[in-house]
């Protein structure tokens, strides 16, 4: 944790910088730009960084939504990591506490990357402000990373080697709590199932087609069979994403289909996907059709970095409670009763929060914000998401934080998590994950016995488990709006 003065220094920077930031992130959630297509996101992000002075490359990996910016010289080389993507089909009004589209069938930032994207450039921007002006060395980075939604666009930046260099990553996360919660999530890898059969009349001359629905179809309940035979914590889900067409008076011939495999290793998740592919293969000859298998994406599990997790909570003591006001508290409590009861307990769950640090007292949701600290344990915990944050995490010793920008049971990749994106407590809960992260970076800066544990820790847990990206080389980002 930074000296007092250096922190109150620092602090007071942010805050003064605040509301060209929060005022960024409502622009950024008015765009809710799709994974790979965020190209007004990313110039606003751009246009932030270059006023204050960084240097940035663009088309970073072949994506030309990822960028990097830079500022200062040496060492240590510090990268906090933005994301900007929003989620189809999530389109809602900001500040309503009821389901209302603001525009049918379109996006919205269903997982609050727009809080996510400038919070972080925030920490950056004052980081690399205070370390100049007291004459500190290193070198702060903020990294546009696109397509966290389905994309693995760390992933594909990790592969490039744009991390390579860099001594440690921070970032972090809206969410329904404020504080560390060190997780040991699922590794992911996405495919194609595409399906090519014989069209034909399905009535007089059905026995002439050859069915890549019922392929597809076939191949869904072959999976559903195998769901018993697949370690615990693996999950496998899917969408059709092609159905052959809407004329049921015609074989279909063809059809597609997307799978997720997850699981607690790579390993797992890449053996468990090989018997995933058996059972398209045996849909294919049950069928009579064709089977092509599409890689498309994948991000590798998280590995925790507890000694970084253990100085972003301490800098979270000193930093205090968000300042929510009454005018928050009222908001979130709109919010979560549209919410059951089974859905506040499931957020307590999943989050664990527990004891808060400040007063001690037991968190059970009647405070629908978090107006605390939870309590951090200094070991990880099992959470069954996937992010590509995990690859960068295999590379450069990595840790994020949480803050409350969410009413206590709100879930991911919900409207109600929209109607929030644009709230006075969730400008509050940016900012405070802004100060703890940017008070995380000085400590960095400043101590080279912290960076030097924090590079042990991951030294020692990537010896047991090397990384190689998951993605293979001639796999390149589906990026359909290039040029």
């Amino acid at each position: 944790m930074p000296e007092q003065s250096a922190l109150n220094s620092l602090t007071q920077l942010i805050d003064r910088l605040a509301p060209a930031f929060t005022a960024l992130s409502d622009k950024i959630w008015d765009l809710a730009e799709l994974k790979y297509d965020e190209f007004k996101s990313a110039d606003l992000l751009i246009r932030t960084l270059k006023q204050n002075k960084f240097v940035v490359e663009e088309g970073i990996a072949g994506m030309p939504t990822a960028f990097v910016g830079q500022y200062g010289t040496g060492k240590p080389i510090i990268a906090f990591l933005g994301e900007y993507d929003a989620l189809a089909g999530m389109s809602q009004i900001a500040g309503m506490d009821k389901q209302l589209e603001a525009e049918p069938d379109a996006s919205g930032h269903g997982c609050g990357h727009n809080l996510l994207g400038a919070g972080s450039l925030l920490a950056a921007v004052s980081l690399a402000k205070h370390l100049e002006e007291n004459g500190l060395p290193g070198t702060v980075r903020y990294y546009g990373c696109p397509g966290e939604e389905g994309g693995s666009g760390k992933t594909f930046m990790v592969r490039a080697g744009a991390f390579d260099d860099v001594d440690a990553a921070l970032t972090w996360h809206p969410a329904p709590f404020n504080g560390v919660r060190s997780t040991n999530n699922l590794a992911v890898l996405e495919y194609y199932y595409r399906f090519k059969g014989i069209a034909a009349h399905a009535a007089n001359a059905a026995h002439l087609g050859r069915s890549a629905l019922d392929a597809v179809e076939l191949m869904n309940v072959g999976v559903n069979f195998l769901r018993e035979h697949m370690p615990q914590d693996c999950r496998v889900h899917y969408a059709i994403t092609d159905a052959g067409g809407r004329a049921a008076n015609v074989v279909q011939a063809k059809a597609e289909v997307l799978y997720l495999v997850r699981a607690p290793e790579m390993s797992q998740a890449l053996a468990l996907a090989e018997r995933v592919d058996q059972v398209a293969r045996g849909a294919a000859m049950m069928t009579g059709t064709e089977v092509e298998i599409v890689f498309d994406t994948a991000a590798t599990n998280l590995l925790p970095n507890l000694t970084l997790e253990n100085a972003i909570h301490k800098n979270l003591v000193a930093i205090g409670p968000v300042p929510f006001d009454e005018a928050d508290i009222d908001f979130a409590r709109k919010i979560q009763a549209t919410f059951t009861q089974e859905a506040i307990r499931s957020s307590l769950k999943l989050y664990q929060i527990k004891h808060d640090v400040f007063s001690n007292d037991t968190v059970d949701g009647s405070t629908p914000l978090h107006t605390g600290l939870r309590a951090f344990e200094g070991h990880s915990h099992f959470r069954a998401g996937s992010t590509d944050v995990g690859d960068v995490s295999r590379v450069t010793p990595t840790a994020q934080c949480w803050a409350p920008a969410w009413a206590i049971g709100t879930n991911p990749h919900t409207w109600q998590v929209v109607a929030q994106g644009k709230s006075h407590g969730a400008h509050k809960a940016m900012v405070h994950a802004a100060k703890a992260l940017a008070s995380t970076g000085l400590d960095l800066a400043t101590s080279p016995s912290l960076l030097a544990t924090a590079k042990g820790e991951w030294k020692d847990a990537m010896g047991k488990d090397p990384y190689v990206c998951p993605i293979p080389e001639h796999v390149k980002p589906s990026i359909k709006n290039f040029l």
